[in-house]
Order: structure tokens, then sequence, then C-alpha cells
């Protein structure tokens, strides 16, 4: 017997299925940059594709959820992912505001690139640039304002949506 998802639930799902989508796109903006614009990331700007990648995990875990509970976990996981984001973004904003502050390169660098996906996905996780690179900005903002300005939205998307409360099986 084949149970009938609650419309409120297929919405739910719905959104978390575009917000994993708007993550994937945001990520293939910054392998645009990367590889066609020849921007080369840093540390902090790999940290942010770290963020987007798990709140794309995280809104596949809730596209794919049939419960309630399901869903509110991956919310606050895509929420603390979003915060992470900002933190990432927001201090790559600082150091390249205050040129003589280092994004902690050696550090940073050697923890990102020490992680397994930098192994197995060079081509998108691993280090090539430095935080005080300075790239030409779109629409007056650089790439790390756009960047903390896509962690606010998805982040006060998150904490703003108020959910059906008839989500569950029927």
């Amino acid at each position: 017997m084949n149970a009938q998802l609650d419309p409120a639930l297929r919405r739910e799902r719905l959104l978390y299925l575009l917000l994993t989508l708007v993550c994937l796109a945001l990520l293939g903006g910054a392998l645009y940059f990367q590889y066609v614009r020849h921007e080369d990331p840093c540390p902090l700007c790999i940290l942010t594709r770290y963020a987007l990648v798990l709140i794309a995990i995280f809104g596949l875990i809730g596209a794919i959820s049939r419960h309630r509970t399901g869903i509110q976990v991956a919310r606050a996981l895509a929420a603390l992912s979003a915060i992470g984001g900002m933190a990432a973004s927001g201090y790559l904003i600082y150091v390249q505001a205050n040129p003589l502050v280092s994004c902690g390169y050696d550090v940073v660098e050697a923890f990102v690139d020490a992680l397994p996906t930098s192994r197995l996905l060079p081509q998108v996780f691993q280090v090539q640039g430095m935080c005080q690179t300075m790239y030409p900005p779109i629409l007056g903002l650089t790439l790390p304002m756009w960047s903390l300005a896509a962690f606010i939205v998805i982040f006060l998307s998150l904490a703003l949506h108020r959910p059906p409360r008839a989500v569950s099986l029927r």
C-alpha cells in the first residue's frame, strides 16, 4: 500500500530540493570563477564551498525525508552550515579590507588541503590562491560579499520559514 504524502509535506520537501539546487548552482558559480575567470580560491573560499556542499546535503536530506523530525534536523544542520559560511565569508571580507591581516594561509591551508575531499576532488576543494588577492568586483561587490549575502539569505530563509503543522504521512 502506497502512503500518499500530505500536500504540506510535499511542498516542504520541494523547498529543500530548491535549497539544494541553489547551493549546487552557487558552487557551480564558484567553479566558473575559478576555471573560466582564473580567480584561484583561497583557504576561506574553500571553507565557503564546504558550507555550500553541507547545506546542499542537508537540503537533500530534507527533500527526501518523510517525517517532520527529519526535516527539522536537516533545517538545523543547514542553518548551522550557513552560519559557518557567513563566518568564513565575513572573515574573508575583513582580511581583504585589512591587507596586513592574514587569513592564516599556512594554518588554514594545511587544514583544508589535508581534508580527504581535497585529495578526492582537488579541482574543487584544493587551495590555490591567497585571501589577500583582490579580484574585480561584480556590480560593486566582491565575491566574498556576494557569498556573505547568499549565506545570509539562506540562513534567513531557513530561520524564518514556518513549516506547516501537519507535516506527516497520512
